[in-house]
């Protein structure tokens, strides 16, 4: 297979520099001297004496002679005793006053625009650059960071894969004075969840039930049910539900939607059973859409459409309306299947029923012709896509990306990850494993080495898809010594977990 080589560019995300105040202090000040000046001549000139007024108009620049007869006694005319001099000297002129005030405006002009670069910044998943101007924020003697700023920080930063950098936010900010609640010590804990750290999470729920304002409830059990069967640790589930029973703490319909989707995953169907006959006699977890949705998602991902179907009539059965996402994953389950007709058929009936056509919707079209490399029809569904003002995400490039690949088509894969530049598409794992595997495809090893450095240096975490993808890439070439090299670095990670996230101290990033 003749190799193809690919170049990629990929857009990054700079940082403008805070304003700077304006620094020309001393104009106005001097204008100020010279008035005060001008005051005092004028007053002198019109308390002399006519005669010598006449004498010395020619020669007003001149100083007067010394031993000049004064009219008036020392203190009697206040404007122009020393006294009164040395008392307007002591108080702030008006100007300083309001150049005071406008620099304090200004300040807090600025502190507001980078507030809100922030706030995109976290909606686009950056979280370096959040990190940073944030720092920048903190800065400010006025600025005093509220409990939501903390939340965004430490949710995008659990999303973002950066547990430990989680870890440091939090204590800065009990560091700080900013009491910690329930909620922040959830958030954290989640961070850690996310990276599949259990003995860590377990840990944060411990310190919670050491601080009285900071009770672990019913959200802090249901994040970490979730990690615990999506790990697989099932006796962990148990005890857990028995804590929750001993505090008092009815498991909810989204904390038995979790478990039912774990059991469901594992292959434990009469567990899973089990937990959905109980939520069907439970008067605090009544099954839902979201129940719906798990169990057609289980057996939509599983290729199981006739079950899911018999599914889908239960629900409706039980008086529970689908939604958009319910449509999505039939849509979905059809188009994994290539049952391009019934997928067809659910978006038309999406329209009838006048729901929305979402991002998730066209993604999962895209997906459809992507998986067997029909590159037209992707195109013409993201085209339509566009056109009906829908935003594309992560998804919808690697399902493009994929797509290209599968088509044989490289030079379009490039031209996808510049669009995505382009349009600030967030570059998770996702996205660049997407890449990784099309330089693979293309036989380009050396772009696909790139595209891995370049990961790593965004700070985003390679997984086992990530190098299962470059050993076989490698394996075709028969570069053992790559092999080697990445199976060892594989291990390093997977010993050290996220201590990578601990290469970057206080000082060389982001000092939170």
């Amino acid at each position: 297979m003749a190799s193809a080589s690919i170049s990629l560019s990929f857009s990054s995300s700079l940082i403008p520099s805070p304003l700077l105040l304006d620094r020309n202090k001393s104009t106005s000040a001097i204008k100020h001297r010279d008035y005060h000046a001008s005051v005092c001549g004028v007053v002198r000139c019109a308390f002399a004496s006519p005669a010598r007024r006449k004498s010395t108009s020619s020669s007003s620049s001149s100083s007067p002679a010394v031993g000049k007869k004064k009219l008036w006694k020392q203190g009697e005319f206040p404007g122009t005793s020393e006294a009164f001099i040395e008392g307007r000297s002591r108080k702030t002129p008006i100007k300083n006053i309001k150049k005071k005030l406008d620099r304090k405006n200004n300040a807090k002009a600025w502190a507001n625009t980078a507030a809100e670069a922030m706030s995109d910044l976290v909606l686009k998943k950056q979280w370096l650059q959040a990190l940073e101007v944030f720092e920048m924020l903190r800065e400010q003697p006025f600025y005093q960071p509220k409990e939501g700023t903390y939340m965004k920080l430490l949710v995008l930063l659990g999303k973002s894969g950066q547990p430990l950098r989680a870890q440091q936010l939090f204590d800065t900010m009990v560091e700080e004075g900013c009491e910690p609640t329930t909620e922040l010590y959830t958030a954290l804990l989640a961070s850690y969840c996310r990276s599949n750290l259990i003995d860590e999470a377990f840990s944060i729920l411990n310190q919670m039930k050491t601080v009285p304002r900071c009770q672990p409830d019913v959200f802090t059990y249901s994040t970490l049910l979730k990690v615990c069967v999506d790990a697989s640790r099932f006796e962990l589930v148990e005890s857990l539900y028995e804590e929750m029973d001993e505090r008092s703490i009815n498991p909810n319909t989204v904390t038995q939607n979790i478990v039912l989707s774990g059991y469901g995953k594992a292959g434990k169907f009469d567990q899973m059973e089990k937990v959905l006959l109980g939520m069907l006699e439970s008067t605090s977890s009544k099954p839902d859409v979201w129940t719906m949705n798990t169990i057609l998602s289980l057996f939509g991902n599983k290729g199981q459409i006739e079950i899911m179907e018999k599914w889908y009539e239960k629900f409706r059965n039980f008086g529970i309306e689908p939604e958009t996402r319910t449509f999505n994953i039939l849509i979905g389950a059809y188009g994994k299947k290539r049952m391009y007709d019934k997928m067809s058929s659910v978006m038309e009936f999406m329209r009838k029923l006048q729901f929305p056509w979402t991002t998730s919707t066209y993604n999962n079209v895209i997906e459809a012709f992507s998986d067997v490399g029909d590159a037209k029809n992707m195109e013409y569904t993201f085209d339509q896509m566009r056109a009906e003002g829908m935003r594309a995400d992560t998804k919808t490039f690697c399902c493009l990306i994929r797509g290209y690949a599968n088509a044989g088509l490289f030079h379009k894969v490039v031209s996808s990850v510049q669009l995505a530049g382009k349009l600030e598409i967030p570059e998770n794992t996702s996205f660049y494993n997407a890449v990784i595997s099309a330089c693979a495809k293309a036989e380009d090893l050396i772009e696909m080495e790139k595209v891995f450095n370049r990961m790593k240096d965004k700070q985003c975490q390679p997984d086992s898809t990530t190098y299962s993808i470059m050993v076989e890439a490698y394996k075709k070439e028969g570069m053992n010594d790559k092999i080697y090299d990445l199976e060892q670095e594989r291990r390093r990670m997977v010993d050290d977990g996220p201590k990578g996230d601990e290469a970057f101290s206080k000082e060389s990033v982001v000092n939170v």
